[in-house]
């Protein structure tokens, strides 16, 4: 799946789960749960214990299935371990520079984290595929979102942080892209408590919000 592949799947399901976990066999019983209820856009982050091990395993179970990521990622390193290991995007909390010019070597889509201004049009202008506007919920949430796409209508945005099923609607009609959707979804009390269905349940109904919201704003 090359990069166009990748950022057309994350636009058209419009959730990208971020799972962190206290190990990798956690971690993987995420995944499942996340792939059954319908999401095949997957970000592992670096805060995972073997993480790089687990994108790995993902990619070689799953193939063309899943589209596998990587968070977290602080620098352009672990970024390449990451893109070896079979990641196809890499999602930062901030802004580094170096990161984004190791995923355009590779030709791996980029998403790095931004919250200003002056840091969103930067990242673009440095190449980043979509921006991750992170903490959105710090600035106001949706509103914020949608003060940025004024001046910046052709910046693709992921907004993160305080994203749940009470405010995607908003944030889809405020103009995000995709959505970066953390504990609100990954579960991982429900699966260290064997109730792996939470997980898979708040899967579909996250892709109901984002295409409800999506049809409520084309009419």
């Amino acid at each position: 799946m090359d990069k166009s592949e990748v950022l057309n799947r994350i636009k058209e399901t419009g959730v990208v789960p971020v799972v962190r976990a206290a190990s990798a066999d956690e971690a993987m019983r995420i995944v499942d749960a996340i792939k059954e209820g319908g999401i095949s856009i997957l970000e592992i982050t670096m805060t995972v214990p073997g993480a790089v091990a687990v994108i790995e395993e993902v990619s070689k179970r799953f193939g063309d299935e899943v589209t596998v990521g990587a968070g977290t990622v602080l620098d352009a390193e672990t970024a390449r371990a990451c893109i070896l290991a079979g990641a196809q995007f890499i999602v930062s909390p901030a802004l580094n520079l170096e990161t984004i010019e190791m995923c355009r070597r590779y030709s791996i889509a980029v998403m790095p984290g931004a919250l200003t201004p002056t840091e969103v049009i930067t990242a673009w202008a440095s190449g980043a595929d979509m921006v991750k506007v992170f903490p959105c919920n710090a600035l106001g949430g949706a509103s914020y979102l949608k003060s940025l796409k004024a001046p910046f209508p052709q910046v693709e945005l992921i907004p993160t942080g305080g994203v749940s099923l009470q405010t995607a609607a908003d944030f889809i009609r405020a103009g995000a892209s995709a959505l970066g959707v953390g504990s609100d979804l990954v579960d991982t009390k429900a699966i260290r408590a064997g109730e792996a269905a939470k997980v898979t349940q708040a899967a579909r109904a996250y892709l109901a919000a984002v295409r409800e919201a999506r049809a409520s704003s084309s009419e």
